[in-house]
């Protein structure tokens, strides 16, 4: 393991969008040994134009990682919110985020992706690192059922992410991308991996199938984590239970141990279920209400740092309940 005696430990955050922005909010309330490793698939948006247009990974993603991670000073929350700020205009510029054009600008004139990403976290004083899970731009591919026994093929990620029916494999193009070195480097370094919440097709299962990245993932001496989402999506998981979701990452992942899974009770319907299904997976439950009070599907971030820390800590039953391997 790599966190120094009484030290905090490592973590590294697997996912993208704005459930990896809940987990590195919580995160960064237990350590400042964190590192994000993000999906570079997104097709849509102002990512999607500059991909298309550059040639570039998309960094919409990478962008909101960084904003979650600034520093929590004047400095760190005006360049976060410039950052984040999107032009509207009837031109061209309309719906970019600032940060989008700052990321690639960093990306052309110093000619390597990792290092503009570390530049821009100087800038925010971040607390961690933002590093992306591939080194080449990905497409994410669904084989979909229709419900009429007719299975189509569903391409990019914004697609895949409203399909609004059932999604039985996914695949990226190119099928074995190669991973981020400094990513795989994290994976292996650290104490503590965790998986979601997030949009759990085109955010979470990816990194697993990104070759390089998933045998890290496989054989790092790390804790696994896997953070349940608050409600299913309305598209690309629409009807799916809190069990479905560790049915489809086994599916992805058959062989990855996990060893805990943390989930809001009032997200799981039937709690059996849920606990069978976990130990399938080689991990153990912790229920805990870790949404916003606001009754949004949103984690709250000192909810969700409570429940990892009682992870952390090994407890994994009721408080106060030392497991025996913790």
């Amino acid at each position: 393991m790599s966190a120094l005696a009484g030290g905090a430990p490592a973590f590294v955050a697997l996912g993208g969008g704005h459930g990896l922005s809940a987990t590195l909010s919580a995160l960064r309330l237990m350590s400042d040994q964190l590192t994000a490793v993000v999906t570079v698939a997104d097709d849509g948006g102002s990512s999607g134009r500059l991909r298309d247009e550059l040639g570039v990974l998309p960094p919409g993603d990478l962008r909101m990682a960084l904003a979650a991670l600034c520093d929590d000073s004047e400095w760190g929350r005006t360049w976060r919110d410039v950052l984040q700020h999107r032009f509207s205009s009837s031109g061209d510029l309309d719906r970019h985020a600032v940060g989008n054009l700052l990321i690639v600008a960093l990306w052309e004139l110093l000619g390597d992706t990792v290092e503009g990403l570390d530049w821009v976290a100087k800038l925010l004083g971040a607390r961690g690192r933002v590093l992306p899970m591939a080194a080449v731009p990905l497409e994410i591919e669904a084989d979909v059922d229709r419900g009429d026994g007719v299975t189509c093929v569903v391409r990019g990620q914004s697609a895949v992410a409203v399909v609004g029916e059932r999604i039985t494999q996914l695949r990226l193009v190119p099928e074995a991308p190669p991973a981020c070195p400094e990513a795989v480097a994290a994976v292996e370094a650290a104490d503590w991996v965790v998986l979601g919440p997030g949009s759990w097709f085109t955010s979470v299962l990816p990194h697993l199938l990104v070759p390089d990245l998933a045998a890290a993932l496989h054989r790092t001496t790390a804790r696994r984590v896997v953070v349940l989402n608050l409600e299913p999506d309305a598209g690309e998981t629409d009807g799916m239970r809190a069990e479905d979701h560790i049915d489809v990452l086994r599916q992805h992942a058959p062989d990855l141990r996990v060893d805990a899974v943390v989930a809001d009770p009032g997200a799981v319907e039937d709690v059996s279920v849920l606990v069978e299904r976990t130990r399938a997976i080689g991990a153990r439950l912790l229920l805990r209400q870790v949404g916003s009070s606001d009754g949004s599907a949103r984690h709250d971030p000192l909810r969700l740092a409570a429940a990892l820390r009682d992870v952390v800590d090994g407890f994994l039953g009721d408080v106060g309940t030392r497991t025996a391997d913790a």
